[in-house]
């Protein structure tokens, strides 16, 4: 590994230091860390006595990926860890010495880990009669949603360090707008503190209890510190800046105790805030380590792109960088940036897909080397450029980890087979359903054909969904539909009437048709790496759902598989699953949200910003029962949160976005601008500002030049 001489500098510190390493994204720190690492396993080090502590695991990715390496040196396990994960190994281990303490009803009893989809399940189990009875009556937003807001106020009190009896009335003194809105954060601590009694009877912990037990009730034991302190004796904690206050809180306390230690920070980070992350918090822990270390270079962008990024640090904010580049490297600056107006969003889209067929096909670059972002990218979005991309021969995959399960195409087809294969649950899907899973199911289904097979085979018979056999279909549609179709339909019609008599769990169904048929030559899965994807999403949560729920719908014999059913129709967020995570095999154009990739923190040649005259790149979500800088540790309870004070969020936010995206641009830029966006309204956002206000500044001072 070639290392510039201030990564070598880092190896170069004592064996027994503490040591803050700063510097913008992709200047190379986490791959002085990773070399860090590896020289301690090379000098003897045992990797189970080494912490990895992370704040979301995919960012361990570079570390297990030279871990896994042919050159790395055997030694010992080395764990990769979030705060979470760190928490909950705990609360299982010292379980009795807290569980009375902390309020647990049966503290002699194991505790159940709650995942992102079970704690909304119990959520929605608790809150069910009350919203029927008009709880949130005056809230328009689905009820997947309004679950993980509320689950989201519960894990800011704890990863911020407050009580949960405290979120409603925080949320009321920052609240300046319609006094009707003081009513729906009433309902929201009635609902926390009602989940929180059900957690505490039923032995149940979602995160926000896991970090609440560990953090106040084990971290204070001599019994826990001592095994931690034993067990790990050096630290890399890497993106400190996207971790939470309680997390640096932790750290404060335990630095001391290692051997040694790396802490890597990311100047203008933070991405996280949503989640909890506070990077002024994080920034502290620099005062307790002995050396502090700083590298700017980037090792990613151009110059062109270096140029252009200190370009717009300063059009975004004049108070954070003052520039000072003469005329040649103003236009510097922008030989990193292409752009195109266009009068609608289609034409926009066109544009972006001739460019990338033209750097694909025309230049030779890589197309895993691409990234399309958008500040969201809504299903029509994502269709839209993949379909175009498809006929352009241009292999594309996207991520959105806010997408519920039952949106993936994929999922969508096994959900409906599954409702066919038990028809005693009482499902009764659309014939469009029916027809949509044809579709998906077999290789080269189109839907004209899809449709008329389902309008044929599938009728409800006594209530229940029944498919009939293709036999049974009158010879000359059977040629419209071909009796290749017809051949994989009785296959998969077949399987499903036996696994009726098999009477498999759920997840276990998922995986034996995916397995046994979906995924087999002439079936709509064999070579979609997507769908594999989304289908091992879904045996996973199912199976999770499972191992938590089983307990409680054994003692009233209720259907677990039903229920599953019945909360993915609800709009359940999927959890993060690793895999969906992972760089695929084959090289694909990804498309994205921006904050998606930005915390994948993986850099890219060129990249396409689309409809930049959008708003949303600088606006805060929307979220009417819950608020990020609210519920943080640096805003004061009790402070209103003005006008002003959303202007202020907007600016530091689109600063940190568009900073972010271009440290992790090695090549170009693609700006992608129409005058009216996805819905047909004309746009003037903040980014679009930003861009006119440096191309003007450009202008002018090529005009003095000359």
């Amino acid at each position: 590994m070639q290392l510039t001489e201030s990564q070598q500098a880092v190896l170069g510190l004592p064996l027994n230091a503490s040591v803050f390493l700063e510097g913008p994204a992709g200047s190379g720190k986490t791959t002085a860390a990773v070399a860090q690492l590896m020289q301690w396993l090379e000098q003897g080090t045992p990797g189970e006595t080494i912490l990895l502590l992370v704040p979301q695991r995919t960012l361990a990715a570079p570390y297990e990926s030279a871990l896994r390496s042919p050159q790395a040196v055997a030694g010992g396990l080395v764990q990769a860890l979030t705060v979470g994960g760190l928490a909950q190994r705990m609360v299982d281990l010292f379980w009795p010495l807290a569980a009375a303490q902390a309020g647990f009803a049966h503290p002699h009893d194991p505790p159940t880990f709650l995942t992102l989809e079970t704690a909304q399940y119990y959520m929605a189990h608790c809150l069910r009669p009350l919203l029927d009875d008009g709880l949130f009556d005056s809230v328009s937003i689905t009820r997947n949603r309004l679950y993980s807001q509320l689950l989201d106020n519960l894990n800011k009190a704890a990863v911020v360090g407050f009580p949960i009896s405290e979120i409603g009335q925080r949320l009321k003194s920052a609240w300046v707008g319609e006094p009707g809105q003081l009513r729906v954060y009433d309902d929201v601590q009635t609902a926390v503190d009602l989940f929180r009694r059900f957690c505490l009877e039923h032995n149940f912990l979602d995160f926000s209890l896991q970090i609440e037990v560990f953090y106040r009730y084990l971290w204070p034991l001599k019994a826990c510190r001592s095994h931690l302190f034993s067990t790990y004796r050096r630290l890399i904690y890497d993106n400190v800046e996207e971790d939470t206050p309680i997390a640096h809180d932790l750290i404060r306390e335990w630095l001391p105790q290692f051997d040694s230690a790396l802490l890597i920070y990311d100047w203008d980070g933070g991405y996280r805030r949503f989640l909890g992350a506070d990077p002024e918090s994080g920034y502290t822990l620099k005062e307790l380590c002995e050396s502090s270390i700083q590298i700017e270079t980037s090792l990613v962008a151009a110059p062109q792109m270096q140029s252009l990024t200190r370009r717009l640090s300063k059009s975004l904010s004049a108070r954070r960088v003052q520039v000072e580049e003469d005329e040649q490297n103003n236009s510097l600056a922008f030989e990193a940036v292409e752009f195109d107006l266009h009068h609608f969003f289609p034409q926009m889209l066109d544009w972006v897909c001739e460019r990338i067929e033209h750097l694909v096909h025309g230049e030779g670059c890589p197309a895993g080397e691409i990234v399309v972002l958008a500040p969201f990218l809504s299903d029509a979005l994502r269709f839209s450029l993949m379909e175009r991309l498809a006929t352009l021969n241009i292999p594309t995959r996207s991520h959105r980890p806010s997408r519920s399960l039952r949106e993936e195409p994929a999922v969508q087809c096994l959900l409906t087979l599954a409702m066919l294969a038990h028809p005693e649950w009482g499902f009764l899907p659309t014939k469009f359903d029916v027809a949509y899973a044809f579709m998906q199911a077999f290789e080269g289904m189109d839907l004209v054909r899809a449709q008329l097979l389902a309008e044929i085979v599938y009728r409800r018979k006594d209530g229940w969904p029944v498919l009939s056999s293709f036999e049974a279909i009158r010879p000359e549609v059977q040629e419209r539909i071909t009796f290749l179709i017809g051949e994989r339909y009785e296959r998969l019609r077949r399987w499903l009437a036996q696994s009726a008599e098999r009477n498999d769990e759920l997840d276990h169904f998922f995986s034996r048709l995916f397995g046994e048929v979906l995924s087999q030559p002439g079936f709509g899965f064999h070579t979609s790496l997507d769908a594999g994807r989304a289908a091992a999403g879904l045996v996973e949560s199912a199976r999770k759902f499972r191992w938590v729920v089983s307990s409680m719908f054994e003692s009233d014999g209720a259907a677990l598989g039903k229920e599953y059913l019945l909360m993915v129709q609800d709009g359940l967020i999927a959890a993060q699953y690793l895999p969906a995570w992972e760089t695929p095999a084959r090289e694909a154009v990804l498309l994205a949200p921006a904050y998606t990739f930005l915390m994948s923190n993986q850099p890219v040649e060129v990249q396409f910003w689309l409809d930049i005259g959008s708003r949303a790149w600088s606006e805060r979500l929307s979220q009417p029962l819950t608020h990020p800088y609210v519920l943080s540790r640096a805003w004061p309870p009790g402070r209103p949160w003005t006008d002003m004070d959303e202007q202020a969020y907007e600016e530091e936010s689109l600063y940190r976005i568009v900073v972010g995206l271009l440290r992790r641009c090695r090549r170009k830029i693609y700006l992608g601008l129409s005058e009216y966006n996805e819905q047909g309204y004309e746009q003037r956002g903040r980014l679009l500002t930003v861009f006119q206000r440096a191309l003007q500044s450009v202008q002018t001072s090529e005009r003095r030049s000359g």
